[in-house]
């Protein structure tokens, strides 16, 4: 039987896929006008709308360099296109590419009982190069990177970028959460794991250390310490800027996330604004996901800390999390043993596309 700390930080995972799922229809709406009026009546989840005002398809190249660095497959069509929706084939309840891949993580180590860096970097690139796999739009600048430099030629372990997008920590929770669950219960110990395995794609301190951030607040949580002491604790670099904010409570949230604090995508703001979010609503799941996602920005990846806080400290709601819909079954060619089918992500049944 798993132990409370285990549940709780299982919820901190279930968490962070349903605020990204959650957001993903408004990701990236920079402009909040357009985000009202193309989802007036915003709520948990919708399909994305066809078009995208606010994205950047347009002005975005990948060409991969051979079939090796070939990673966008037919959604290659899409980009250098304007009004497109970075996650335009996906449906409500979907998760983005990142978390898709953070739930495959977390089968895997569930599976082999341990984390293994050098089987999920394999795992990874059997993913990606497989066509169908997912069907999202956009592709974080990490992969494509990652790919150019694998086709260039250098070792899987050598092919992460300094990069300082808060996409590095999507699968934070999933890793801590399979490990915790295969009976991984030191904390130091989970947290090299998480910085190995956050480095093998993003080599930044700055992603490494809000990784670090990140999984000893979860831990701290899952473990009953309250909320203000585990940010204070071990997040003091990031909420410096706090005593500014103190003052702003009563603001509306896209004022502090928006003016005050960046709503875009790069470390450290990303992840103070997260936090500032965590604290703001840190006895309401629900609640939190919601304020998040119409915040917009880059919702999807601030997803990942917001709906782990707010998972772990106040649980996922079952009709929350039965509504996620398109992860795909656990899939790895070297794995020790299948998971039992409780351990499915995929509540629903797959469409010819999956």
């Amino acid at each position: 039987m798993r132990t409370s700390v285990n549940s709780r930080l299982d919820d901190a995972f279930r968490g962070s896929l349903i605020a990204d799922a959650a957001a993903m229809p408004v990701h990236w709406y920079y402009d909040t006008a357009c985000l009202d009026r193309d989802y007036p009546d915003f709520r948990l989840f919708l399909a994305p709308r066809g078009c995208h005002p606010n994205s950047i398809l347009w002005r975005s190249k990948y060409v991969p360099s051979n079939d090796d660095a070939d990673i966008l497959h037919d959604q290659a069509a899409y980009w250098g296109k304007r009004d497109v929706h970075y996650h335009q084939f996906l449906r409500a309840g979907e998760n983005t590419l990142n978390f898709k891949l953070a739930a495959e993580l977390y089968l895997q180590v569930c599976a082999i009982g341990r984390y293994d860096p050098d089987l999920w970097l394999e795992t990874y690139v059997d993913l990606m190069r497989t066509p169908g796999w997912h069907r999202d739009t956009y592709v974080e600048e990490y992969h494509r990177k990652f790919f150019k430099r694998r086709a260039a030629g250098l070792e899987l372990r050598e092919c992460g970028i300094e990069d300082i997008h808060i996409g590095g920590l999507a699968m934070v929770p999933a890793l801590v959460a399979g490990l915790a669950a295969s009976g991984e219960a030191d904390e130091e110990r989970l947290v090299s794991s998480v910085r190995i395995h956050v480095g093998l794609t993003h080599v930044s301190e700055e992603t490494l250390d809000a990784a670090e951030a990140l999984t000893r607040i979860l831990i701290a949580l899952a473990s009953g310490m309250e909320w203000a002491e585990a940010v204070d604790t071990f997040a003091r670099p990031w909420i410096k800027c706090w005593g500014s904010l103190d003052s702003l409570g009563e603001l509306d949230d896209r004022v502090v996330v928006g003016r005050h604090l960046t709503s875009a995508c790069y470390l450290p703001d990303s992840f103070s604004a997260s936090l500032w979010l965590c604290s703001k609503y840190w006895n309401g799941f629900e609640e939190g996901v919601v304020a998040n996602s119409i915040c917009g920005g880059d919702n999807c990846h601030r997803g990942v800390v917001v709906g782990s806080v707010l998972g772990v400290l106040n649980g996922v709601p079952e009709r929350l999390f039965g509504r996620l819909v398109g992860l795909s079954r656990f899939r790895v060619s070297s794995a020790k043993r299948e998971p039992p089918a409780s351990e499915s992500l995929d509540p629903g049944p797959h469409p010819p596309r999956d």
